[in-house]
């Protein structure tokens, strides 16, 4: 009995030892808690300063890379200032000579052509002192090497000469007449204008009647196979004798003003090798 109530004293006094090493170890584990709660706030932390660490490191390469482009563009844009300066007087002879070109040489062949404004017009606008660009090309003035790849897929030979032909259709204010015996050019204009084209011919009935519709209606007319002479009716669509009335223009065909819808073109051809017109339809 003695040494039962002597064990069962040590046994207290254990329990109590035991108590306050648990109350101890929770202690310690609500810290390890603590800890464990602070380290994953700081890894979160450490992930959203890499994060934006990485934000901002791209930033700075996009930054450097604009710097860079920005330097390459301030070149280009100097460059850009002295050739529009240059260009602000070399446009009035480059101007001119397109322009003449476009009025006035049509009818000719390439070698004709290439003599009249390399040898005639271009020193003679140096003679002048009107200021040009050397070596100055019309066809370059009048179109793009863009332009002149969507014509390709249009149909029109690459050719110099149509090429040319083509440069003066699209440029010139007057409705142009196409010499086109090997049907090029109205191949060229169907791929052109597509299925929007009205196309009459002269000696079919009503034609009159198809053309006042084409101008009201602002349709793409091709009057084809033309011959030597052109119906007076014409004359003044030709000649381009619009009258405006308020907003509107109107022009005489026939004994009637009709409205001149903005959208109308005109295109004339004829399969002649080389026609002599009247001097004020050939105008």
């Amino acid at each position: 009995m003695d040494a039962a109530a002597e064990a069962e004293g040590i046994a207290t006094e254990k329990g109590r030892e035991l108590d306050e090493v648990m109350a101890k170890l929770q202690i310690v584990r609500d810290r390890v808690a603590a800890l464990n709660a602070k380290l994953a706030t700081a890894k979160a932390s450490l992930k959203e300063v890499m994060d934006k660490m990485d934000a901002l490191n791209a930033q700075l390469g996009l930054a450097n890379r604009l710097v860079d482009g920005l330097a390459d563009e301030q070149i280009r844009w100097t460059q850009n200032v002295k050739t529009l300066k240059e260009e602000k007087l070399t446009m009035i002879g480059n101007a001119l000579v397109s322009a003449a070109f476009v009025s006035y040489i049509g009818p000719f062949l390439y070698s004709f052509r290439d003599r009249l404004w390399q040898q005639e017009w271009l020193p003679d606008i140096e003679q002048k002192k009107i200021p040009f660009t050397p070596g100055v090309d019309p066809l370059m003035v009048l179109t793009t090497k863009s332009e002149q790849a969507v014509w390709a897929t249009q149909e029109l030979p690459a050719d110099r000469v149509s090429l040319e032909n083509a440069a003066i259709i699209v440029s010139c204010s007057r409705f142009p007449l196409i010499i086109d015996p090997q049907l090029q050019g109205i191949r060229w204009i169907k791929g052109k204008e597509g299925s929007g084209l009205v196309l009459i011919q002269l000696s079919e009935k009503n034609w009159d009647r198809k053309v006042k519709m084409a101008v009201e209606g602002g349709s793409v007319l091709m009057i084809e196979a033309i011959g030597q002479d052109i119906d007076a009716i014409l004359d003044p669509l030709l000649s381009r004798a619009f009258k405006k009335q308020g907003n509107k223009l109107t022009v005489m065909l026939g004994s009637e003003p009709i409205e001149v819808d903005p959208k109308f073109k005109l295109y004339l051809q004829t399969k002649l090798i080389n026609p002599h017109y009247k001097p004020e339809t050939a105008a």
